[in-house]
């Protein structure tokens, strides 16, 4: 009987870590066939197989085995790490607060969006799944005087982005040739001058993959096009989390992640509709010419999604 534990125990062990291996794997793959892509939302959880593994071969006493299974547990430190140890302080200029919120199809209660605007001091709000009829009910509840600029592209259903700024915009750009609306403007900032402020929504995977990392590459284009000269805000319903490389090819260059700036660790936003807590973090604000201080999320009720709220420094303007 023994015999027969230890040796279900190794091939639970052998199964728990090759699931660990299929993790990190996962979370380099540059694939944009479909199982892949959807698989790696799950990378991070995959990768705790690893420790598992670890431990029982330890028990067991299967040397071999166990060191192995401790090699891929280093492996997922080291994708992990970043995620929570956080970026060294920099900045020294003004403070911008931004919110990103997707708002699933114009559902989300409009009075709880404008109360986290207000109570938050948020300076530049970026919408995703805006719709004429949420328009209206932003403006009812007010959010058109607590953020009084705004360029917006609302449509029915999931298509509609906007931004919405405490200051004024210039150089509103709507991008073609993508299946949701993406757009751009630019915030002039007193004190600090012109900030590039960009609200994104690509394709879910779902919907096609290859469009998905199409969709990626080419925004990831059109940030990297974005003025040297001053700072850069993006919020978006990316539809993809930290663990797939299309994602994180994003911030190769001068762009950065606010969440992993501060290592604020894993920030589950989606989905917040069901009876589980949401799984996958795939509303994101990234940053360039600046540094996050803080971010959360703030839950929105009748949407599906978590809102992601970021504190940023920005560096401070040349004299």
């Amino acid at each position: 009987m023994a015999t027969v534990f230890r040796w279900a125990a190794a091939v639970l062990a052998g199964l728990a870590t090759l699931v660990g291996v299929v993790g990190v794997v996962l979370h380099y793959s540059t694939s944009s066939a479909r199982l892949p892509v959807l698989a790696a939302s799950a990378a991070s959880y995959m990768m705790i197989g690893s420790v598992l593994g670890a431990v029982v071969f330890a028990l067991l006493r299967y040397r071999v085995a166990t060191a192995v299974a401790l090699l891929i547990v280093v492996a997922a430190v080291w994708i992990q790490a970043p995620r929570y140890v956080g970026e060294s302080a920099g900045g020294g200029g003004d403070v911008l607060t931004v919110m990103q919120a997707n708002v699933l199809f114009g559902e989300a209660d409009p009075a709880t969006v404008v109360s986290e605007v207000e109570e938050r001091r948020v300076d530049l709000l970026t919408v995703s799944e805006l719709t004429p009829e949420a328009v209206d009910a932003f403006a009812r509840e007010g959010l058109d005087r607590v953020l009084p600029y705004h360029f917006m592209v609302p449509e029915p259903g999931a298509a509609g982005t906007g931004i919405w700024s405490r200051f004024p915009l210039s150089d509103e750009v709507e991008y073609d040739g993508f299946v949701m609306n993406q757009v751009s403007a630019t915030a002039e900032v007193p004190g600090t001058g012109p900030v590039a402020v960009y609200a994104f929504h690509p394709v879910p995977p779902v919907y096609d993959t290859q469009v998905w990392a199409d969709e990626l590459s080419r925004l990831h284009g059109i940030l990297e096009s974005a003025p040297a000269s001053g700072p850069v805000v993006a919020g978006a319903d990316f539809n993809a989390t930290y663990d797939h490389a299309q994602y994180r090819a994003m911030l190769t260059g001068r762009l950065r992640d606010t969440a992993e700036q501060v290592g604020a660790g894993l920030l589950f936003t989606y989905p917040t509709d069901k009876r589980i807590p949401p799984l996958v973090g795939i509303d994101q604000i990234l940053v360039a010419g600046g540094r996050a201080t803080s971010v959360e999320t703030v839950t929105l009720p009748g949407s599906d999604h978590r809102a992601v709220v970021a504190q940023i420094q920005l560096d401070r303007s040349p004299r």
